[in-house]
């Protein structure tokens, strides 16, 4: 009865979690098939049936270039993410193997980095880049990013390559192999899954950031998080919500699919440093 009893409380709470995490995304895909004329139903499953709210969003005849601005988050979280891995692996590799003075130090300045609040670079980052002229530039978006993510990117890799055998490259560099071509040839390949893991978390923490995107972009530049704060429909004093929520979803699902369909190197790389091989 007592272990019954545990795993009842145990899926009751693992479906807490499920719906609490999965609620509003699950309203919010309600909301964007609903005719805008129901907008505030409260029906918990899908009524009134639209897809015109789906093609609205596409619409530019209203000032609204969504379908530029999703290349546009390609283009930012791509870059972000391929810079940030570059430099992280090289950097959490670096602190992973290297002993040097003051490495705990870095360490903790990494660390620190990540938490350091976005709102107090605003000002500085504006001024900095409008004397440079890269305001409404990709740079503008791209460079903050890197900062923001590379913390992130170096913390998780490094805490992974430190459980690696190095035994291997030892016995790489004694075939030969410099430093650098072991950590290519036969780190990295094992570290596979924490840099597949990393990527994906690094890109969407790139297109999820709003604050100075929304200050150093243009309507040229601007990603998908400032293109939806900025819809518009027929009546300017009552905010488009349906699009909105259509927007959010089509923004949304890709990035569920994406998880779901690499799920499993995604719980591998987050677990496989978590234990001393």
């Amino acid at each position: 009865m007592t272990k019954r009893l545990k795993s009842a409380r145990i899926y009751v709470a693992a479906l807490i979690v499920l719906v609490w995490g999965l609620g509003p995304f699950y309203w919010m895909a309600v909301t964007a098939f609903r005719d805008p004329a129901y907008t505030f139903d409260s029906t918990p499953w899908p009524t009134h049936v639209t897809l015109a709210n789906f093609q609205h969003v596409f619409d530019t005849t209203r000032g609204n270039d969504f379908g530029r601005a999703l290349i546009n988050s390609v283009i930012i979280g791509a870059a972000t993410m391929v810079i940030a891995l570059l430099l992280g692996m090289l950097a959490a590799y670096t602190l992973a193997r290297v002993n040097f003075r003051g490495k705990g130090v870095v360490s903790g300045l990494i660390l620190s980095a990540s938490m350091f609040p976005v709102v107090v670079l605003v000002t500085p980052l504006f001024q900095l880049f409008t004397d440079l002229g890269w305001i409404g530039h990709y740079q503008a978006m791209i460079i903050p990013n890197i900062s923001f993510v590379l913390p992130m990117t170096v913390y998780t890799l490094a805490s992974f390559f430190t459980e690696l055998p190095w035994e291997l490259e030892e016995a790489a560099r004694i075939d030969g192999a410099g430093r650098f071509q072991a950590f290519r040839l036969v780190m990295l390949p094992l570290a596979a899954p924490a840099v597949f893991t990393t990527a994906i978390l690094a890109f969407i923490a790139a297109v999820n950031e709003y604050l100075l995107a929304r200050l150093l972009s243009s309507d040229k530049t601007e990603p998908v998080t400032v293109a939806i704060s900025r819809f518009s429909g027929n009546d300017p004093k009552v905010p488009p919500y349906v699009e909105i929520m259509a927007a959010g979803t089509l923004v949304t699902v890709p990035l569920v699919i994406m998880v779901l369909i690499f799920q499993r190197r995604i719980i591998a790389g987050l677990t496989a440093g978590g234990v001393k091989s």
